[in-house]
């Protein structure tokens, strides 16, 4: 009797690993769809070039299982800044942002948007994932979201209606579309009147006579269609450093992260970093030339200004750092610290 008893439990022991295991092998299995948004349409680079190849990747790299449904322009509600929050909240699972649109928010990233830090935004990007982590930044700032990459775009440019700016005294009397905190400051202390707005608006801003120009990269211009509703563009020259930039995160929502298997989490984490970090900004920085063209397409003018004239607005934008130093200070960080940070690192992956 007890050896029936004993071989019918040794049966049903492996009855139930048996089952136990499909179970295990179905949900390690398991397909997940991920909810991935941001604020431009599908024809911009970020969107064709940049956040439709990850998903890709991802795709393939786990064999069918991660998958995005994209929701470009803002389809899943909402405005601009409120991306960052959609991403804690879990109304997306992935976006991609500026934190530098949540004014004040994350004011330690923001040392990459002072004037005059980058040059090319491949290089650039790879610090600013470095400056983040050696900082403790994704612990601290962002530290309410799984950060998956961060980057800057390419150089930026100034472009406008009226007519060039060949040297610091055409800034008067002119009010320009900024981004972000940092180049509004930047505008105001080279004598510009600064209106701060998220790209999505620069196209009916500058088709109703809201701003006389914008600080654009060129990868942007298309998007907004900025090189048909202006005539002039303003460019840094070559060997200086940008007159601008902006930080970008790529973020997922922090639970979705943690409840993926550890094959999946691996797949995300093989696509982050400092290599796709890096990755994006070289997208950014080759998209530049083929939008730069669309303008001189349509016969608008270029100009360059010169480095001596930028060294002048470099001293005019020194008030910014000061600024930027003072706030964050307050704010409980060793801003002169940071910045050191900053510089150094931008200097050892993106020297002049």
């Amino acid at each position: 009797m007890s050896t029936r008893i004993g071989k019918a439990r040794r049966i049903f022991g492996v009855l139930a690993g048996g089952l136990l295991a499909a179970v295990c092998g179905v949900a390690g299995a398991q397909e997940v769809t991920l909810k991935v948004a941001h604020f431009l349409p599908p024809g911009s680079t970020a969107h064709a070039k940049f956040i439709t190849p990850w998903c890709d990747k991802i795709n393939k790299e786990s064999a069918g299982r991660l998958k995005c449904q994209i929701y470009p322009a803002m389809q899943l509600g909402g405005t601009p800044p409120q991306l960052i929050d959609q991403v804690r909240d879990g109304v997306a699972d992935i976006v991609w942002t500026l934190p530098g649109y949540s004014a004040g928010r994350f004011p330690a990233v923001e040392v990459f948007e002072l004037p005059f830090m980058i040059n090319k935004a491949e290089a650039s990007s790879r610090a600013l994932w470095e400056y983040v982590h050696e900082n403790k930044l994704d612990q601290s700032e962002f530290k309410d979201v799984h950060p998956i990459l961060f980057h800057v775009h390419d150089a930026g440019q100034l472009h406008l209606v009226k007519g060039p700016i060949t040297k610091q005294a055409n800034f008067r009397g002119l009010k320009l579309r900024a981004p972000t905190r940092q180049t509004n400051k930047f505008l105001a202390a080279l004598g510009a009147t600064p209106v701060g707005m998220p790209v999505p608006q620069v196209s009916e801003a500058l088709s109703k006579g809201v701003i006389d120009g914008a600080m654009l990269p060129w990868e942007v211009v298309p998007a907004v269609k900025a090189q048909e509703l202006v005539k002039y563009h303003s460019e840094g020259d070559a060997k200086a450093r940008a007159l601008y930039t902006t930080a970008f995160i790529f973020a997922m929502n922090k639970a979705k992260y943690q409840s993926l298997p550890a094959d999946l989490k691996a797949v995300i984490d093989a696509n982050g970093g400092a290599e796709a970090s890096a990755w994006v900004g070289k997208v950014w920085d080759e998209s530049a030339a083929n939008a730069r063209k669309l303008a001189s397409d349509r016969g608008n003018q270029f100009n360059v200004v010169p480095a001596v004239e930028l060294q002048a607005w470099e001293k005019a934008g020194q008030v910014v750092y000061d600024s930027w130093v003072s706030e964050v200070s307050g704010k409980g960080y060793d801003g002169k610290a940071l910045l050191k940070s900053a510089q150094t690192l931008v200097g050892k992956y993106d020297p002049l």
